[in-house]
């Protein structure tokens, strides 16, 4: 005699009873993850804020390589408050991207937030690229 095939009703009751509803209601899931979101995306845009306004910055605004041992750079400062004294490295490289010569510059306090140095590199060869390695304040 052929068993009896099971029906549908009957496959859904060994399922509901197998697996048991959640003891956490579903509103109270989606509540979470959306709050979740919600900060999340709240701590990124602060984030993205904070850094992208640096209280320091240097750019290189130029250089030139006067001699196999010497190349003079000219770089920018930008600082929010001028009162502030900071330190920026400035690099030299050569053709095969060795560095040859650094030098770290200090930048007095002034009156301006924005300020433009001329600094001597000394170097071990000859140069081909100079570039600012970063800023950042002292104290």
């Amino acid at each position: 005699m052929p068993e009896p095939v099971p029906s549908l009703d009957d496959a859904a009751e060994r399922i509901r009873n197998r697996y048991p509803r959640s003891r956490v209601p579903r509103q109270l899931v989606v509540a979470l993850v959306g709050l979740g979101a919600l900060v999340g995306l709240g701590w990124l845009i602060w984030v993205a804020t904070v850094h992208a306004q640096p209280a320091v910055s240097g750019q290189l605004a130029g250089y030139r390589v006067v001699s196999d041992t010497e190349t003079e750079l000219t770089l920018t400062v930008q600082r929010e408050d001028p009162s502030v004294p900071v330190t920026c490295l400035a690099i030299a490289q050569a053709i095969d991207f060795e560095r040859v010569g650094e030098v770290q510059v200090a930048v007095p306090p002034s009156e301006h937030q924005l300020v433009d140095l001329t600094v001597t590199i000394k170097t071990l060869r000859r140069a081909s690229s100079a570039s600012v390695d970063g800023c950042r304040l002292q104290g």
